[in-house]
């Protein structure tokens, strides 16, 4: 179980920003009788994944590698379910599901060519042989009508759900771990906070109208402005950080997080759908919830990489 300093500093500053976020609802729904029915929803997402993903963490190394494993089982489900993945070859999906089973053991096993946790040139060379495994299923079935399209939905759900995600598995290897998971988490919903506030407060534009109208150039411009300046407050807890590792990991957040969003937003358009899944009051599904994350997660593991700090 993970008890440290600053486990316990992100546990009080999650817990105290719920609370007001809750308390700033109640006094403009009760007080000044807005309507924000949509945000409460969105609230009540966070109340039920928040305390989800912090117990992955407590937990230690293996549990949180676990989550990540049903987190990203579930999200290929709910992109299978809606893109129809599963009706037109089931086995495309039983094969991603197997890879997405892969990323888990190899972020566990120790790597057999160093002195450390988490298989990681295997890890990198996976979606070759993935892609090479979901190809080979319509050949072993002699099937082709329809295949391209369920091909290429194997391939994506997989890397996109499975393997791009599931770097923040092998973040659980690094004697950081707690440091870089929990301000990863905590920063992507703080640009995703900010995206929506300065949408609302100052949005005049429209960010990309066709994919996701609700999004303004002014959101995002401001999404970007305060994930560049959270690591300056929080590099206190990002270790061995420098001027430019804070600058790159603001750009990460700020950038990524927006583009992982707009990604599944671009997928909801072109199948003419609300949300991918049901599961969470105010998000959708679980596939709604994590989407910010999803390309964030992998720039920000090599990065950290990239400079050396990912493993002792």
């Amino acid at each position: 179980m993970i008890k440290n300093d600053v486990f316990l500093f992100y546990v009080t500053l999650i817990g105290g920003l719920l609370v007001f976020v809750g308390l700033l609802l109640v006094l403009l729904d009760k007080v000044f009788h807005k309507n924000i029915s949509s945000v409460w929803r969105i609230y009540r997402g966070w109340l039920m994944m928040i305390p989800i993903f912090i117990v992955f963490v407590f937990f230690g190394r293996l549990v949180f590698i676990l989550g990540i494993l049903g987190i990203s089982t579930f999200s290929f489900f709910e992109f299978s379910r809606a893109t129809r993945l599963n009706r037109a070859n089931p086995w495309i999906t039983y094969v991603a599901y197997l890879g997405i089973v892969i990323v888990a053991v190899l972020a566990m096993v120790p790597d057999p060519f160093a002195e450390y946790f988490g298989w990681y040139g295997l890890f990198m060379a996976l979606p070759v042989y993935m892609i090479g495994f979901i190809v080979l299923v319509p050949i072993l079935q002699n099937r082709h009508e329809g295949q391209l399209q369920a091909v290429s939905l194997g391939v994506l759900g997989f890397i996109y759900f499975g393997w791009m995600f599931g770097h923040l598995s092998f973040l659980a290897n690094s004697p950081y771990f707690v440091n870089y998971v929990l301000y990863l988490v905590f920063a992507v919903q703080i640009a995703d906070i900010s995206a929506y506030s300065f949408g609302k407060l100052f949005g005049r534009h429209k960010l990309r109208s066709n994919i996701s109208p609700n999004k303004t150039m002014e959101g995002a411009i401001g999404a970007l402005v305060v994930s560049l300046c959270l690591p300056w407050l929080l590099r206190g807890i990002l270790p061995e950080f420098g001027p430019l590792q804070l600058f790159l990991t603001g750009l990460i957040v700020g950038i990524g997080s927006q583009l992982g969003d707009l990604t599944i937003s671009l997928i909801k358009r072109d199948l003419e759908i609300k949300d991918m899944g049901t599961l969470i009051p105010g998000h959708g599904g679980v596939l709604d919830r994590i989407d910010s994350l999803i390309i964030a997660a992998p720039l920000f593991f090599h990065m950290i990489r990239y400079f050396g700090w990912l493993y002792p």
